[in-house]
């Protein structure tokens, strides 16, 4: 018959990633000088029992939050190139689908726009805060002026001079003729 020992020593073979925890510290038998001389760390590979200096975090922490900074800034300009796709494919019919699209490309910037203060509360940790805050304005004045732009190649705009017919006064009729009797 096998002792405990031996057991345990067959298992420690079979499987190398394997502890047995009731050899550890005097668990075990007392014959066992191996296994009970051993100190066995319980904690997982790589674990740093002591504190790390925080050095390290605030200059990471700083990066990150130019890079989420820049990200906010520069989300308008990243959506300008999709815009343009679909303003593209919706044609210059006026239906349903491209005045939804039209609406949609009109409404987003302006709503941008109107919550520009929130969005440079956000952007206030940044070292670059006012380029951040110029590119994040350029972008939603250029989704405007792509919506504005299909607008007009729609007609929806008033750029001609007969979309301003109903202003303009009747002419005054400088002399009439009328027709003679012979």
């Amino acid at each position: 018959m096998m002792s405990s020992s031996q057991v345990s020593r067959q298992s420690m073979k079979r499987h190398k990633w394997s502890i047995d925890l009731s050899t550890i510290r005097g668990g075990g038998s007392s014959s066992d000088s191996y296994y009970n001389n051993k100190s066995v760390d319980c904690n997982p590979p790589g674990f740093i029992d002591r504190q790390l200096p925080d050095t390290l975090a605030h200059q990471v922490d700083n990066s990150l939050v130019d890079k989420r900074s820049w990200d906010i800034a520069v989300a308008p300009l990243k959506q300008l190139p999709m815009n343009m796709f679909l303003m593209y494919m919706s044609g210059n019919v006026i239906g349903i689908f491209p005045i939804m699209m039209v609406g949609m490309m009109f409404f987003k910037p302006v709503q941008a726009m109107i919550a520009f203060r929130s969005t440079c509360r956000m952007l206030e940790g940044s070292t670059h805060a006012l380029a951040q805050k110029v590119v994040y304005l350029l972008g939603n004045l250029l989704a405007l002026s792509l919506a504005l732009y299909k607008c007009q190649s729609m007609g929806l705009l008033p750029t001609h001079a007969s979309d301003w017919l109903a202003f303009v006064p009747p002419q005054v009729h400088v002399e009439y003729v009328g027709g003679g009797l012979v």
